[in-house]
């Protein structure tokens, strides 16, 4: 153990804690493609932000994008800024601040489990966070999740500091106000709600605010005020208090009442969606559940167990549902689920709760061999092939996960964790690395983009007017002032004619003769150059677009957007 110290996660273990994380979740990061619907969003309005110097008022193309405050788009944006030419529109520069959070989430959470259970659960920590599905995802996409996640574990590592007393300076209670103020910059009330529920249910459970004091809230608000407020001030004289009234009356309270974009589910959705979002450590979380409550009485397991279950609930019964809503919960369930690992008594369940454990065992295996066959059996299902090394990487999964599942009988929990993280990091390579950026069926953007410079060569930026493809990934590989998302066909026709000799249309099999009637009567002469075909993985339709251009004796002058 000397490499990660005696108690405090050393710098050795850090680093070596950053590095598996980064080889379980950079895979994908630049090879993937815009991702529809709402990484393409953020990456398109931080494109339009740079471009226009309008860092208060975000929009997608004329549409305003009061959901969230700028402090995503400004992490985009400097990072776009500082790595690449905005230009270039490289999408895993805006994929940067959440690969960031993501490892800064790892390494504060094993630092944080370290300074209370040790260093050897701080790593076992570390690495049941890097590995879960959610955070996965999450830390490949531009938005705002994995960043968010950064600033919760921050927030809640400093005020765990506090109410346990291990505090000495004011320096915790200051991490925690700036992180609180960082996080509303990022996504409004929601560290609120986790922070609050923990202290509101920290509060009721000790009967007492002593512990919360000395979180010093008389100079710590302010000082959360001062870092997003301003920026709430200016939306608010900007938009003439709309962004307020969509962004919390519209969208906040609405998700609430009503499931929104049919993102719907049951209350116990996120408990029952578990076993894949925390995959593959939820076993184990599902064994160290007895452990937390027998050392409830403990401040540290306390604290943990008000960070996950106030929220949790929260999020049970909101109507609008999705699997990373309950992902600023996981660092303190990992957290546990070490401790758990390294103590004493281990994960040794009760009679009674072996019952309950068996059955979810049974769903956290079939859950496995979805998450590990997800690669070969997309390439067959899109492509009709076997790929050799696709097979390769999830029999070698496979393998890893019968070592955990061997260990954790064992009773050596400790290495089933390091059996998951490297069973993890194989899916990652697998499905993110190597076989979703190659099922071009899934890739429709990509294609229409490519297509359209290919078949307008003349042009340095070709115009696309589309019906029925309004995805907002091709906005973001076309450019937001180039593309034109028409509600009918026969709209599509007029843009093409105000596009001249730029003008690329891509038009859907039901949609064709609409828009080759309206054409005519304006006067046009659609040529058909080139034609893409495959799923819109958004809402599930397979599509047949073909591209038209003028033919050049019936064009007029290209039309500057």
């Amino acid at each position: 153990m000397s490499l990660l110290g005696d108690g405090r996660l050393s710098l050795k273990g850090a680093l070596l804690l950053l590095a598996a994380a980064l080889v379980i979740l950079a895979p994908g990061i630049t090879g993937l493609p815009p991702v529809d619907r709402d990484e393409s969003r953020y990456a398109v309005a931080t494109t339009q932000m740079l471009a226009s110097g309008d860092y208060v008022d975000i929009r997608f193309q004329e549409q305003p994008r009061y959901l969230q405050p700028a402090g995503v788009y400004w992490l985009q944006a400097l990072s776009v800024a500082t790595f690449t030419d905005p230009e270039a529109r490289q999408i895993w520069a805006y994929r940067v601040p959440s690969l960031t959070g993501a490892l800064a989430a790892v390494l504060v959470t094993g630092v944080m489990t370290s300074l209370w259970f040790g260093s050897w659960a701080g790593l076992l920590a570390g690495l049941l966070l890097a590995s879960c599905m959610a955070l996965g995802f999450e830390a490949r996409i531009a938005k705002t999740d994995a960043a968010l996640l950064a600033a919760v574990t921050v927030a809640q590592f400093a005020f765990m500091r506090v109410y346990t007393g291990a505090a000495r300076t004011r320096w915790p209670a200051l991490v925690f106000w700036i992180a609180l103020g960082v996080g509303g910059m990022l996504k409004g009330p929601i560290i609120l709600l986790v922070v609050g529920g923990a202290a509101l249910a920290l509060a009721a459970w000790d009967r007492s605010l002593a512990r919360l004091k000395p979180l010093q809230p008389l100079w710590g608000l302010p000082l959360a005020l001062a870092i997003a407020a301003p920026w709430y001030v200016a939306i608010g004289l900007a938009t003439d208090g709309d962004f307020f009234r969509v962004a919390i009356g519209g969208n906040l309270l609405h998700k609430v009442g009503v499931s929104q974009q049919s993102h719907g589910g049951p209350v116990g959705y996120h408990l029952m969606g578990f076993a894949l979002t925390f995959w593959p450590g939820a076993l184990l979380a599902a064994l160290a559940m007895p452990f937390a409550w027998r050392e409830r009485a403990r401040p540290e397991i306390r604290f943990l167990i008000c960070w996950i279950i106030p929220a949790w609930l929260v999020f049970e019964f909101v109507s609008t549902k999705l699997p990373h809503y309950v992902m600023p919960m996981f660092p303190a369930v990992a957290a546990l689920t070490a401790a758990a690992i390294t103590s004493t008594t281990g994960l040794a369940p009760a009679r009674w709760q072996k019952a309950l454990f068996a059955a979810f065992f049974v769903l956290w295996l079939a859950v496995s061999l979805l998450v590990i066959l997800l690669a070969p059996g997309g390439i067959w299902y899109f492509e009709n092939r076997l790929e050799p090394v696709a097979i390769l990487l999830s029999v070698a999964a496979l393998g890893a996960l019968g070592v955990m599942t061997w260990r954790v009988f064992a009773g050596r929990s400790d290495q089933a964790v390091l059996a998951g993280a490297v069973a993890a990091g194989l899916v990652s390579l697998n499905t993110y690395g190597l076989t979703l950026p190659r099922l071009e069926a899934l890739w429709l953007s990509p294609q229409i983009a490519q297509a359209a410079r290919s078949v307008v060569p003349a042009c340095d930026q070709p115009i696309i007017v589309s019906a029925p493809y309004h995805e907002p990934s091709l906005v973001f590989l076309n450019g937001p002032t180039f593309t034109r998302m028409t509600a009918t066909p026969e709209q599509a026709a007029d843009a093409l004619q105000a596009a001249g000799t730029c003008g690329v249309a891509v038009i859907g099999a039901p949609q064709r003769e609409g828009f080759l009637r309206r054409a005519a009567e304006l006067g046009l002469s659609p040529e058909k150059v080139s034609a893409v075909g495959g799923q819109n993985y958004s809402d599930g339709e397979d599509l047949d677009l073909t591209l038209f251009v003028n033919l050049p004796a019936a064009a007029e002058g290209p039309v500057a957007p």
